[in-house]
């Protein structure tokens, strides 16, 4: 059996999509953690080096080894990078 997903979400206050991002795991019963940006530019500062965005949310999923960065507006291009890291 393999390692189980560990999902970060990067969002900061007042995001609608954020929220719509961690409604949905939250749905699908797929614990999270959030790095909150709202006051952290450094934090962006990071997005846009791993990234090359500024902006949020961006779903980081992995399995300890490896990750990906889902950097893609809407719950969709989520939905298909959890299902291609199972």
């Amino acid at each position: 059996m393999g390692k189980p997903l560990s999902v970060v979400v990067w969002s900061k206050e007042g995001c609608h999509y954020c929220a719509e991002v961690k409604a949905f795991l939250e749905e699908k019963e797929i614990p999270y953690q959030t790095v909150d940006v709202t006051y952290h530019d450094e934090f962006r500062d990071i997005l846009e080096i791993k990234y090359g965005v500024r902006y949020v949310p961006v779903v980081e999923i992995g399995n300890g080894e490896t990750y990906r960065g889902v950097t893609e507006i809407g719950v969709e291009h989520l939905q298909r990078a959890l299902q291609e890291s199972r």
